[in-house]
């Protein structure tokens, strides 16, 4: 990346973490009059309204390659109005173990739970009904689309197959034609939120790896997640993105969602994360407070550990 667009993220960053951390005077500033308004509508919704109380649980989740377990009877809770990490050395499982949770892969065994429904077997667009995002190491945009596009066409596909209350069908397809006509401010309040608003109007396969990736936690937000996973979220962003990030995070938790964060370093998740679970050769060998897990030898041992 040039050094120009390192400096114009480092400005996106900031009003990241102003937005982020609840500067209205920023808000009010970067984001126009109908997108500051869904987005404190987005907000008053969530706050107080979590997960169905126990969040995302998984048990016994196995996921084998022939004779072999990338993931061996996992489990873990993200709770509602928490940030949980999932830590571990490159090839320790995590990205399969998320694959498993969100549907892209089938477990040999296991279970997985949101807000108390059971989701084991069901394809991944079942669980994104259900409230559940995902976000990939690898960036998913459209690259023709505009980033302004992406973000709207994730919010317009969202409001045309939520569940809509409504005492009547009729009732309920106009709610969801309203949500849909709000998809442009929708992507215009996410865009500003996640410190992209500059790259709106680009080509998406135009724009820096670190605002790339920031454009696919805009899409997963558009669907209004109760938990959010993410995969590694902060490779390729600057120092600056990287905090505005944590402070993002931390404000999705203070609304109601259960975020998983999965990220190799310990060190790097500690001052975010509520909770730690930590995957060695696809089990888990720790879990617990940051300050009890950075202190488990096991687990210091564990995400220093050279890939297979």
């Amino acid at each position: 990346m040039s050094a120009s667009g390192f400096s114009a993220l480092g400005g996106l960053a900031l009003l990241l973490l102003a937005v982020a951390c609840g500067a209205t005077s920023v808000t009010g500033a970067a984001i126009g009059g109908a997108a500051l308004a869904w987005l404190r509508r987005r907000r008053a919704v969530r706050v107080g309204d979590p997960s169905g109380g126990e969040g995302l649980v998984a048990a016994g989740v196995t996921v084998r390659f022939g004779g072999v377990a990338a993931v061996d009877g996992a489990g873990l809770v993200a709770h509602p109005a928490t940030v949980t990490g999932l830590v571990g050395a490159s090839g320790a499982g995590k990205t399969t173990f998320l694959d498993a949770l969100s549907g892209p892969r089938r477990p040999a065994g296991g279970s997985v739970r949101l807000g108390g429904a059971d989701l084991s077997g069901r394809a991944p667009h079942e669980r994104a009904r259900h409230g559940m995002a995902r976000t990939f190491q690898r960036t998913e945009a459209f690259g023709s689309l505009t980033v302004r596009e992406n973000v709207q066409v994730a919010a317009e596909i969202h409001a045309m197959t939520r569940e809509a209350a409504g005492r009547s069908a009729r009732d309920r397809r106009r709610r969801r034609r309203a949500a849909r006509g709000a998809a442009g401010a929708a992507a215009d309040a996410l865009l500003a939120r996640v410190g992209i608003a500059e790259y709106a109007a680009r080509p998406a396969r135009t724009v820096p790896a670190g605002a790339a990736r920031l454009l696919d936690l805009a899409r997963a937000l558009a669907t209004e997640p109760r938990a959010l996973l993410l995969d590694e979220p902060s490779a390729g962003l600057s120092a600056p993105e990287s905090r505005s990030l944590e402070c993002l995070l931390r404000d999705l938790a203070s609304e109601g969602v259960a975020v998983l964060l999965a990220e190799p370093d310990l060190d790097a998740v500690l001052g975010v994360c509520d909770v730690l679970y930590v995957l060695d050769a696809g089990r888990v060998v720790a879990s617990g407070p940051p300050a009890q897990v950075r202190a488990d030898l096991r687990a210091r041992d564990a995400c220093l550990a050279r890939p297979a």
